[in-house]
């Protein structure tokens, strides 16, 4: 019997651009993936220190960013939450949805590595496995150091291009009127200019 795998793909997406879709698309095909969620956070707890576009805009922009990839869906199980959205919360929600399912997170080595800090982390590594790409100032094997050998054998490592775009700094181009095209999906970039997002 094939087992159905989930990849999960979460973040604030304020906005969404092509590195998430790519490392998204390069776990897909890596851990041999039938569907990736990506899920917009609705209250991201991690960014209470700075203004966040809507939720309705940073879900519009996902939805429309994959909406040209079959395996990709767009996930409003953070969305609909009334408190700030915890991956346990967000996992037993996906794990409700999909029961006999194999989850895969797909996140950055510097997230993994911050694991032990999470909400009911027994429970998340419990409830699905990790596929952590390389991000800077976090190696593969800093994690070794940080996560105990019965959490290191949930994690994965994917080993995929570093494509150096951020959310921080497609908000900055776009606020300085500088080109982003290339950067986000073209439909991302004129729904921003359709609803005047980031300009000051």
């Amino acid at each position: 019997m094939t087992v159905h795998r989930v990849g999960l793909m979460g973040g604030t997406f304020d906005p969404i651009h092509n590195a998430h879709l790519f490392i998204a698309e390069d776990a897909r095909i890596r851990f041999v993936l039938d569907t990736v969620l990506f899920i917009p956070n609705g209250s991201p707890p991690h960014k209470s220190g700075r203004e966040v576009a809507s939720a309705h805009h940073r879900l519009e922009m996902t939805k429309l960013a994959v909406a040209s990839n079959p395996m990709f869906r767009t996930s409003e199980i953070e969305m609909r939450a009334d408190a700030p959205s915890y991956a346990v919360d967000t996992l037993r929600g996906i794990r409700s949805q999909f029961p006999d399912s194999e989850i895969l997170y797909i996140t950055g080595t510097d997230t993994v590595a911050e694991l032990m800090t999470w909400k009911a982390p027994e429970e998340v590594i419990a409830l699905a496995q990790f596929a952590a790409y390389s991000r800077p100032g976090c190696s593969p094997e800093q994690l070794q150091n940080a996560l105990p050998a019965n959490y290191l054998s949930r994690v994965h490592i994917l080993e995929s291009i570093n494509l150096e775009i951020s959310s921080t700094d497609i908000r900055q181009r776009l606020s300085a009127h500088k080109p982003v095209r290339y950067l986000i999906p073209d439909a991302v970039l004129e729904y921003i200019e359709h609803n005047d997002l980031y300009v000051r």
